[in-house]
């Protein structure tokens, strides 16, 4: 298999922590990994853990001492990207081409497949407006990578988990 090139963003989300299991995964495999975080995702998963572990500068912002990210070069540079885990709230703004911080950027800048592993509540998951933004992205090419069913955050039981780091693996053929 072929080493391949993946943007990785992370949302504010408790499943933030899965991120750093899925770099360990792309890495071991030989893919290199860009990964892109917004700052809520910061508050639930270290961004020394991220950069460690895809032995990358994380971009959290569109701006880094002085310099400019430059959001279309790293877009360009992707085979594909992956937002794991999507929030409710990423969903929604790209599905309205809202973009209003780096990794909304680089999604509206990519010219590779796309895929999203959502995680939320069950409610939030299941709400008309969520399922409409998540058919809205499936129409213009992006994939979506299923939430599991289990145990969640509010302790609910449910559709919503992000998919395990494995089975998001799988789901990529990687």
């Amino acid at each position: 298999m072929a080493s391949k090139k993946i943007i990785l963003g992370v949302t504010g989300s408790i499943a933030a922590y899965k991120s750093a299991l899925l770099i360990r995964l792309l890495v071991k495999n030989g893919h290199e990994v860009q990964c892109v975080a917004t700052e809520d995702a910061l508050q639930f998963i270290g961004g020394i853990t991220l950069s460690t572990l895809s032995k990358k500068s994380l971009i959290t912002s569109l701006k880094k001492d002085n310099d400019w990210t430059n959001h279309v070069s790293n877009a360009l540079w992707a085979d594909l990207m992956l937002i794991a885990p999507a929030t409710l709230n990423t969903i929604g703004k790209a599905a309205n081409g809202i973009c209003d911080n780096a990794l909304l950027a680089m999604y509206f800048s990519a010219k590779c497949p796309v895929y999203w592993a959502p995680a939320m509540d069950l409610d939030m998951y299941k709400h008309p407006s969520n399922q409409k933004n998540i058919h809205s992205l499936i129409e213009i090419g992006n994939q979506l990578i299923f939430p599991e069913e289990g145990e969640l955050a509010s302790g609910l039981y449910g559709v919503g988990r992000m998919a395990e780091p494995e089975n998001i693996l799988s789901f990529l053929n990687l």
